[in-house]
């Protein structure tokens, strides 16, 4: 049974194009009626090493 409310949302990495690299990406779900703006969370990018912001993506 799907949890109402929640959709899955893709991250991706900011700084990747900048930087001539591929972007990293994640899949996290949200609660679409509480969190209606996007998301933003410093993950891991393992093609730069680092922590960077990634945003969600439509």
């Amino acid at each position: 049974m799907a949890k109402v409310g929640r959709v899955s949302v893709t991250l991706e990495c900011t700084e990747a194009k900048k930087a001539g690299v591929p972007p990293s990406r994640y899949i996290t779900d949200k609660n679409k009626s509480k969190t209606t703006e996007r998301l933003e969370k410093m993950k891991y990018n393992k093609f730069m090493r680092k922590h960077t912001l990634h945003r969600e993506v439509k």
